[in-house]
């Protein structure tokens, strides 16, 4: 399985075993650490250049790595079925789970664990942000079959449908299914989030985003507020999808601010401690998948 780190903000130098990633990054071919630190223009909006800039390291990165021509995203649809997993940050650099999916070449569902619907219009001459790409993905991806959100703000997804409405994009939601976060704690155990989902998901190959504000804080401590999923619906729902469905590739961001001094749930401590196993614990679960 392929590791790929992008750091932004230097928010992994405290998690030990993001270190170790980084460590092996210098002689290992399945892991790559991408220093984005220096990259202007990334922090919420990302723009042309940095875009750019983002993508050159990627491929930099790859032909560094590896012998034969094959994008991250293609190799992972390979007949082992082993998906590549990005870490990139907090949740301001979301964003980068459009770039990624740029490089899918078929039919996939995007499937997104978050707790806002990061389906806001276009603030700055269309500029790409973290609270809009998921919007981006569906009026640019052509390869875009539907999109499942996973835990999203109640009020957030009203927000949503309503400024759509009053732009006039209101027909792209025809493509997206929300989940909310009121609807985790109203399932039955009959019907649990990952039967739920599996029903909802088409039979196209799926793509997983996964932003850590959609957890609740005990388990992670993100720099978004947080919604109430617990990381063994988590684990299940991808569980079960990756039973039934090709995998092409898992996001996974939601770290804390690189400023974050605490608050009523964490201390920096306490958050660099709880992050770090989540990370350990998500890539060990994933590596099994």
């Amino acid at each position: 399985m392929e590791i790929t780190v992008q750091d932004f903000t230097g928010v992994y130098a405290e998690q030990p075993f993001m270190q170790g990633l980084r460590n092996a990054a210098k002689t290992s071919k399945d892991v790559r650490w991408l220093d984005c630190t220096k990259i202007v223009g990334t922090d919420c909006y990302c723009d042309d250049d940095a875009i750019k800039e983002i993508n050159e390291l990627i491929d930099n990165a790859e032909s560094c790595n590896r012998t034969e021509s094959k994008s991250i995203i293609e190799k992972s649809g390979n007949s082992a079925n082993v998906p590549a997993i990005h870490f990139f940050d907090n949740g301001n650099y979301h964003y980068m789970s459009k770039l990624w999916t740029d490089r899918v070449q078929e039919p996939f569902t995007l499937i997104v664990f978050d707790h806002h619907p990061d389906m806001q219009p276009p603030r700055f001459g269309g500029i790409l942000s973290c609270g809009g790409w998921v919007k981006e993905v569906l009026e640019n991806n052509k390869f875009v079959q539907n999109i499942i959100i996973i835990g999203v703000k109640e009020e957030l997804v009203e927000t949503a449908c309503e400024e759509l409405s009053q732009s006039g994009e209101s027909n792209i939601l025809d493509k997206v299914t929300f989940i909310r976060e009121s609807e985790l704690n109203t399932l039955s155990p009959q019907t649990t989030l990952s039967s739920f989902v599996y029903r909802l998901s088409s039979p196209h190959s799926l793509y997983i985003s996964i932003d850590k504000d959609a957890l609740a804080p005990a388990y992670a401590a993100t720099n978004w507020d947080q919604g109430s999923l617990t990381l063994d619906a988590l684990k299940e729902c991808i569980s079960t999808l990756a039973a039934n469905h090709k995998i092409l590739g898992i996001d996974i961001c939601g770290e804390r601010a690189q400023n974050f001094e605490g608050d009523a749930n964490h201390t920096v401590q306490e958050a660099d401690s709880l992050n770090d196993s989540l990370n350990r614990e998500l890539v060990e679960f994933l590596q099994k998948i």
